[in-house]
């Protein structure tokens, strides 16, 4: 893979300030005139509230979709791992309706792609040991964990298999299974150890039609793993709901979630205590706007749609990064930035002037943050 037009940072660059970035993959919801509707890759720079295009993901062919997939950073890289390749079809054009666009699944990929924010360059990785969409990922100790997913397209099960990628071998090692089946789950590193949280699950011994039809008290459960004793164990209630979350961060030792995987945003940010096994509501976290901001162009027009929703963590902030469609008479969108203060004794929230665009875009997974030279 070749790198792309944007030239690499200079070295006065590289030997100044570091800053965060953050970074997500976006495809086009709606379909234009001469528009690939295919993946790119995007960054949010929080010192300046600007977006960047950075461009699209290499060897995906046109108007070929990525879904499902996980994305995570080590050091100044990020890998693109799995996701479900789908072809989209269909669509008007400017102003016109998008139910004729049709999503066509194609496979579940084991590829896996790194992106280098530093020298601006693709290249790719060792694919997974078993393909996976809607998994669970996370990094700990500068190694990369997965576990669970779905690993054929419409299949109603899940896997137990997990993995463990090293970026120095490039190579994946199998790990233990997990004694529930797991997908669409989240993974966090918290406390030294890996936490698949949630999902829609399956004991080994069940039957599969039974387990997906009623409630299985397994889905709010999480399979913790300890690196150093090289095995799982079953956390019951620690999600406490039946519908697997959204996104689950870490900050200063502290997990924080802010909805499921059918509200991404409650209305509130929630903590987990460890200790007594439960979320709580964190004092002053209620953000209305989140929901439905007002146009700045239209003040009467409070009906926008949001589309998509993913938070960042960055020091003690949590970032929240939001897409709404703006009804109109053109298709338009309007990208909203929230930032919380989880340290703040005052008002945690500060909100920053949204950016309007031409056109739908989609969130096709949630995003990451890497550290870079300015």
């Amino acid at each position: 893979m070749g790198s792309l037009p944007t030239p690499p940072p200079s070295p006065q660059q590289e030997n100044s300030a570091i800053e965060h970035l953050v970074f997500a993959v976006f495809c086009a919801r709606d379909r234009y005139p001469n528009v690939n509707m295919s993946n790119w890759l995007a960054s949010y720079r929080p010192s300046t509230n600007s977006w960047r295009r950075i461009g699209p993901i290499p060897e995906l062919r046109e108007n070929h979709v990525l879904k499902g997939f996980s994305m995570v950073s080590i050091l100044d890289s990020i890998y693109i791992i799995g996701g479900r390749l789908c072809l989209k079809e269909g669509g008007h054009g400017y102003g016109g309706d998008t139910d004729d666009i049709v999503e066509v699944d194609i496979e579940v990929l084991p590829m896996v792609t790194r992106y280098n924010v530093r020298t601006n360059e693709w290249s790719r990785c060792a694919p997974l040991g078993t393909p996976r969409v809607d998994f669970a990922c996370t990094v700990c100790d500068n190694k990369i964990y997965v576990a669970g997913g779905q690993s054929t397209l419409g299949s109603v099960r899940g896997t137990t298999s997990a993995e463990m990628y090293d970026p120095t071998l490039n190579e994946w090692t199998p790990l233990p299974n997990m004694s529930t089946s797991r997908y669409k789950c989240v993974g966090v590193a918290w406390q030294g150890k890996i936490h698949v949280v949630g999902g829609f699950t399956e004991k080994g011994d069940c039957d599969s039609m039974a387990a997906v039809s009623i409630y299985a008290p397994e889905r709010s459960s999480a399979e913790v793993f300890d690196t150093s004793r090289d095995r799982w164990d079953l956390m019951a209630r620690m999600w406490q709901l039946d519908v697997p979350p959204n996104q689950i961060v870490p900050v200063n030792g502290r997990l924080f979630s802010s909805g499921d995987c059918l509200n991404a945003w409650k209305g509130h940010i929630e903590a987990y205590d460890g200790k007594l096994n439960i979320w709580n509501m964190v004092d002053g976290s209620h953000l209305q706007s989140m929901s439905s901001p007002t146009s700045t162009s239209d003040p009467n027009n409070c009906t926008n749609q949001r589309l998509y929703l993913t938070m960042a963590p960055i020091g003690t902030y949590l970032y929240f990064l939001a897409g709404y469609r703006m009804h109109g008479e053109l298709v338009r969108s309007m990208s909203v930035v929230h930032r919380f203060d989880t340290s703040a004794n005052g008002d945690p929230w500060r909100s920053f002037e949204p950016m309007e665009e031409e056109g739908d875009k989609e969130l096709c997974s949630h995003c990451c943050v890497v550290q870079v030279s300015v």
